[in-house]
């Protein structure tokens, strides 16, 4: 059995929205470099870069709900092309930005344009593909981010051994090349049937409903997907400090945990979401979500290297099947005309975990020292996984597509 099988009958608009976030992530370097560039270039203080992080969080979180409907009038494609391209004229500006607080307003429009971004991709997504091609299909453009996220930043360390401000200008160079990729590409425009049994299958229930926060379905499936978010984005904050305040480890450990992530999503994500391609919405997502809380639980009994490398297989595991799943089900529990909405909404929950799932971490850890923060994830895993095995199925099948000339 061929572990890529589920590949090649992927559409054409699938691999142009690949390409398109290859080129895009390829160039990443100024997120993971802008505390060093703020703290050693422009010469704030360590609190006061915080602060601008922050500010990007919070654009990234008002942003998702409105491009979601915004993709939804104008279109998905549309919004991801002027993301790319705005958001490339911002990086070529911003190193000619002076003063803190110019910093701050500039880094907070900044994060609103670039942020557009992935509501409006995972919307594309579930446009241009039938339902049992999604999950692989989020697995496939999950590959492309995770390839470009293993060169940009290397590229990036590089560039600011030389000149701070490279790291903007090749950002803004391939964020640009992204979006005019697009643009030029040759799109094929499609839209997805659905078969119901209906006698006007054009509308059904969850379409009639006037306000997302009324679909009991969504509100459900949401408050049980916010726990796993939060134990990942621990990554970013409290898994350093245990790893070198606690454990003794140096910070190229931290750096191998990265590799090993990076590494196993590369080469097994896409094979694995097709050997589980069986697999109900309910089984992959409680199951992503337990092996997510028992890798990062498991942090608390380490002592070695060894035992560092199996929890981060273990939730790395617990990643590849819960992510591509949750976003499929996200997109086929939404109605055709309302997918970025949804989407937006699915963004949101991600990025109120990253806010302040950092902060729940290192506050945890520091009130009440790591073990307790590590069995605190195993706890929420658990809860997540016992509440995805009550997520209500799909309210339709969508199963043809019909393409449409330009």
């Amino acid at each position: 059995m061929n572990p890529w099988r589920g590949l090649k009958n992927l559409p054409r608009n699938l691999w142009m929205l690949f390409t398109a976030t290859l080129i895009n992530r390829v160039g990443t370097m100024v997120l993971p470099f802008l505390a060093l560039y703020l703290t050693q270039k422009v010469g704030v203080s360590v609190i006061k870069a915080g602060l601008v992080l922050t500010f990007y969080g919070v654009g990234a979180l008002l942003t998702s709900p409105f491009i979601g409907k915004i993709s939804d009038k104008f279109g998905a494609l549309k919004v991801i092309k002027i993301s790319l391209i705005l958001s490339s004229l911002f990086l070529f500006v911003f190193p000619f930005v002076q003063g803190f607080t110019n910093i701050l307003i500039f880094t907070f429009f900044w994060s609103i344009i670039n942020e557009a971004f992935r509501p409006a991709l995972l919307s594309l997504v579930a446009e241009v593909v039938l339902p049992p091609q999604r999950r692989i299909a989020y697995a496939v453009i999950r590959l492309a981010a995770n390839l470009g996220m293993s060169i940009g930043p290397v590229v990036g360390g590089l560039l600011v051994l030389l000149n701070f401000n490279l790291i903007f200008w090749a950002d803004g160079a391939t964020t640009l090349l992204a979006g005019l990729f697009l643009i030029f590409s040759p799109w094929r425009y499609e839209k997805i049937l659905r078969e119901t049994g209906d006698e006007n299958p054009s509308i059904t229930e969850i379409e009639k409903i006037e306000n997302i926060f009324s679909d009991r379905r969504l509100i459900y499936f949401l408050i049980a997907l916010l726990p796993v978010p939060l134990i990942y984005f621990q990554v970013n904050a409290s898994m350093p400090v245990y790893l070198v305040r606690d454990l003794h480890f140096s910070e190229t450990i931290y750096g191998v945990a990265f590799t090993i992530n990076t590494v196993l999503i590369i080469f097994i994500e896409v094979p694995l979401t097709n050997l589980l391609g069986n697999w109900s919405d309910r089984k992959l997502l409680s199951t992503g979500s337990l092996l997510c809380g028992i890798g990062f639980g498991a942090m608390a009994f380490i002592t070695n290297i060894y035992g560092l490398i199996i929890t981060i297989i273990i939730w790395t595991f617990g990643e590849m099947i819960f992510f591509p799943a949750s976003s499929a089900y996200m997109s086929e529990i939404a109605p055709e005309n309302r997918k970025g909405e949804y989407m937006g909404a699915y963004q949101t929950t991600f990025n109120l975990a990253y806010a302040f799932g950092p902060w729940f971490g290192t506050a945890v850890m520091s009130s009440f020292g790591s073990s307790t923060l590590w069995i605190s994830t195993f706890a929420l895993g658990s809860i997540a996984s016992i509440l995805m095995l009550k997520i209500k199925p799909k309210p339709l099948l969508e199963k043809a597509v019909k393409e449409i000339p330009v």
